[in-house]
């Protein structure tokens, strides 16, 4: 770790052998809490390389419990890197579950949040999923419902070895890029949002590395990690092993473009009751507002790295569908009460729109 420190402070790029010797020694934790601390630092200054990430995401995918869900097609992940400068709710979430219900599989990986208000764990424990169902059961949903959802510190329990050191050194660091680059279901397809533009190319790059047939890689112009319905999106596609990067406007996927503010994410539970209204269609805001405008624009985007459709307005079309017939929301339901969740909060929100 010493020799390796040196060389990321001389601003000098690790062999990919180096990366997975200093991620294995990080992860068993034979690493010192202070050559974790300095490695990371070191790292992000220097900037991670594509060779880089790959080893870092292959070791950390060997230290991780595995699951093997059987599917038919393309197994999807919607995980992002978070990051984003202006705080959404959890549009990966949703767009999960409408994607779902147009029949795409989903295995969404996910965590607390470390950057925004509510992470895709935080909303879903809000909305009454069992953050501690066992990863036996969440290969069987996915493969029952048709979709699962793995919180991370129960599939990468390693992760415990750096916990503490990132949350003291509070900055960026190359985990806060791997939560994409490492689902413990080996999907074959991901939408991934990163948070900064110049991304976007060097993750599909990973992704096909890592033996993912098709992504879309996608960056907000103005500061989003998801498709953006505000302004421009920079989509960098990866398929067939070939990648190329191309930009939409809100008025090419069928929108209205919005402004920052009426995308803003709360709390867990104020997302939970924005989750569900938009689900359930409870109010003409939430079923047609722009919040859903932005939560379907995504699920498209699911559903065609899926394969279940070939263009994004056939995309549009079916995530429309997924919410107008209560497809979404059944699996939603469905999801909750396969985890041995509390249905008590989806029954709240029947009756009273919100939870208390």
């Amino acid at each position: 770790m010493k020799k390796i420190i040196a060389r990321l402070l001389a601003r000098q790029d690790l062999a990919p052998e180096e990366a997975e010797e200093a991620m294995k020694a990080i992860l068993s934790g034979e690493a010192t809490g202070a050559q974790v601390a300095a490695f990371l630092t070191a790292l992000a200054m220097k900037g991670e390389t594509v060779e880089e990430l790959t080893a870092f995401a292959s070791m950390m995918r060997k230290f991780s419990t595995r699951i093997h869900p059987k599917v038919q097609g393309s197994l999807v992940d919607t995980c992002g890197t978070g990051g984003d400068r202006i705080k959404l709710f959890n549009v990966s979430t949703i767009a999960a579950f409408i994607a779902a219900g147009a029949g795409v599989p989903i295995a969404k990986h996910g965590n607390r949040s470390a950057t925004g208000r509510s992470g895709s764990a935080d909303v879903l424990e809000a909305l009454g999923f069992n953050l501690a169902m066992l990863p036996t059961l969440v290969e069987k949903s996915i493969e029952a419902i048709g979709i699962g959802f793995m919180f991370a510190p129960a599939f990468h329990p390693a992760m415990r070895n750096v916990a503490g050191v990132r949350k003291e050194i509070g900055v960026r660091t190359a985990f806060n890029l791997l939560g994409p680059l490492t689902n413990p279901a080996g999907a074959d397809a991901q939408l991934v949002g990163v948070c900064e533009g110049n991304l976007t190319e060097d993750f599909g790059r990973v992704l096909h590395k890592l033996g993912v047939k098709r992504a879309y890689v996608v960056h907000g112009l103005d500061g989003l990690g998801e498709i953006s319905t505000i302004g421009k999106t920079k989509i960098t596609a990866l398929e067939d092993g070939e990648i190329s990067t191309s930009y939409v406007q809100p008025e090419d996927l069928g929108v209205r473009a919005a402004k920052a503010g009426e995308l803003e994410g709360q709390t867990p539970k104020e997302n939970a009751s924005m989750m569900f209204g938009i689900l359930r269609g409870q109010t003409r805001r939430e079923a047609h507002g722009p919040k859903y405008d932005l939560a379907v624009a995504n699920a498209a985007a699911v559903i065609l790295v899926g394969g279940l459709c070939e263009t994004f307005a056939e995309g549009m079309e079916a995530a429309k569908g997924s919410v107008e017939s209560g497809s979404a929301y059944e699996k939603l339901a469905s999801l909750v009460s396969f985890s041995g969740g509390d249905l008590s909060r989806l029954e709240e929100l029947e009756n009273h729109g919100r939870l208390s």
